[in-house]
């Protein structure tokens, strides 16, 4: 049933807004776990539509694009734009209103996809919480399928921490990647671990404007072994990008780095932090329930060929 009103206005966010979606944020968030997007820094607000109605915020969506193929991979490989639409709690079974912004959400994402490569087709992406039950049945009537799920897991910082030590002939360190030859010896790498849904500088761009982030590396002589990052986002610490090479791997330097990774977020003040693993990783799972973590919530993730 639809509740749209001929005075509901769509548009981009605004300075403006900024207490309206607090209040939307925290009637998302209120009744359980919910996957919401903030709207990051004013560069990314043409990728924000708001929908309005009598002076209050009732959804908000936005788009953004997650993973860029490097040139040279296999044709098989896909871009990814991920979306992320959300309504006031009431509303959650308004189709009239959730497709009005889904509408101007899919034509930002054709733009988007004009700035990738044509080398390889473009994924439309969507991931909510497995309880978020109308909007997913949004979803998968307009056509989505199934693409993958994911725990979110959390970690209580004021728990011990394991104290663990580095093999001998290994150096560990804290990277900024400060020049663009350094950003792109990351992504090198990044891309050699998965190719299939490599970071790219976007992304890394964005999560270096996170407060407090940094990224830490194990070296041998100067090659980069393993590596992740991790920042502060809202009242909690998030690490990502955990990865060992190949011929590197079963030598504990994993979980070396998340043990550190743990110390740097509980020195900073926080008390809990989190990260996200696929549901079919159990080598992934295990490693983070060795340290501490525990899981959360699960994500689940659905798609479409963006055409």
């Amino acid at each position: 049933m639809s509740q749209l009103s001929p005075e509901t206005v769509i548009r981009n966010f605004q300075h403006e807004d900024m207490p309206l979606l607090g209040d939307l944020y925290q009637s998302v968030t209120a009744k359980g776990n919910a996957v919401f997007w903030w709207v990051g820094d004013e560069d990314n607000w043409n990728n924000v539509y708001c929908a309005f109605e009598k002076g209050k915020m009732v959804a908000k969506g936005q788009v953004s694009i997650i993973n860029v193929v490097p040139p040279g991979r296999s044709k098989e490989n896909r871009h990814s734009i991920y979306m992320n639409l959300k309504t006031i709690p009431e509303r959650n079974n308004d189709m009239d209103l959730l497709e009005k912004v889904y509408l101007y959400l899919l034509a930002r994402a054709h733009q988007l996809k004009e700035t990738l490569s044509e080398e390889y087709g473009t994924m439309l992406c969507v991931g909510n919480d497995s309880s978020e039950t109308a909007n997913n049945q949004f979803f998968i009537q307009k056509g989505y399928l199934h693409l993958n799920s994911l725990y979110r897991m959390n970690r209580n910082l004021a728990e011990p921490i394991p104290e663990l030590e580095l093999q001998d002939g290994y150096q560990f360190a804290y990277w900024q990647m400060e020049t663009p030859s350094e950003e792109q010896q990351y992504l090198d790498v990044e891309a050699e671990i998965w190719p299939d849904t490599p970071l790219g500088l976007n992304r890394l761009s964005e999560y270096k404007k996170n407060h407090i982030w940094t990224s830490m590396v194990i070296r041998q002589s100067d090659i980069i072994v393993g590596g992740l990052m991790t920042w502060q986002e809202e009242e909690h610490g998030v690490i990502e990008d955990v990865f060992v090479r190949e011929p590197w791997r079963n030598r504990g330097m994993a979980k070396y780095l998340l043990t550190q990774a743990l110390r740097y977020l509980r020195s900073n003040q926080l008390n809990h932090a989190n990260l996200m693993v696929l549901t079919s990783n159990k080598t992934a799972l295990s490693l983070y329930e060795s340290v501490g973590f525990y899981t959360e919530l699960e994500e689940v993730r659905y798609f479409v060929p963006l055409e």
